[in-house]
Parts: C-alpha cells; sequence; structure tokens
C-alpha cells in the first residue's frame, strides 16, 4: 500500500476536550505518524504520515475526535510521504 502525507486543520470546539491526546492514540493505533499541535486560533493541527488507507481512517476520526469534541470544519491537504518521524508526537 501507498505512503502519503496529510497535513489536515481542524476547526469547532477542538481545544480543552482532549483531542490531542486522543489523536495521539488513533495515531498509535493505525500507525501513523507525524504531529498534533493546538494552534492560537483555536483549531488544532495535524501533520501525518503512513499508509494511504490507514491515513484516511485517521482522517476520517478527525471528523468526529473525542465525544467532548464538536467539529465544524476538517481542511485537508495532501502531499508526498517524507517519512518525517517515526512516531506520532503532541507538540
Amino acid at each position: 500500500m501507498k505512503k502519503k502525507r496529510a497535513r489536515i486543520r481542524i476547526y469547532g470546539t477542538v481545544q480543552g476536550v482532549f483531542f490531542r491526546y486522543n489523536a495521539l492514540e488513533k495515531a498509535k493505533e493505525l500507525q501513523i505518524t507525524g504531529w498534533v499541535k493546538n494552534e492560537s486560533d483555536k483549531t488544532v493541527k495535524i501533520d501525518a504520515e503512513g499508509e494511504e488507507n490507514n491515513l484516511q481512517n485517521f482522517i476520517d476520526w478527525c471528523h468526529s475526535g473525542p465525544d467532548q469534541a464538536s467539529i465544524k470544519k476538517v481542511e485537508i491537504e495532501w502531499g508526498d510521504y517524507k517519512n518525517m518521524s517515526s512516531n506520532f508526537k503532541i507538540k
């Protein structure tokens, strides 16, 4: 399966609801590498890499997030796999 990279920005109630921690757990489960961080504009930004199918499953999860999150919009910018990290971390 082909590996891909996705830069993801999630809008809505995504800070203060354990979104980053849950994204970390989901990424580990799906063998996704990269990072997640809160932005000053109250969005969450993710730079993720992995098998295309696993990455799509991760993006699907981002559309709902953890229970307390309320997702309004998810933007995805696809890119070439860069092998940027061997794990997934919270910034």
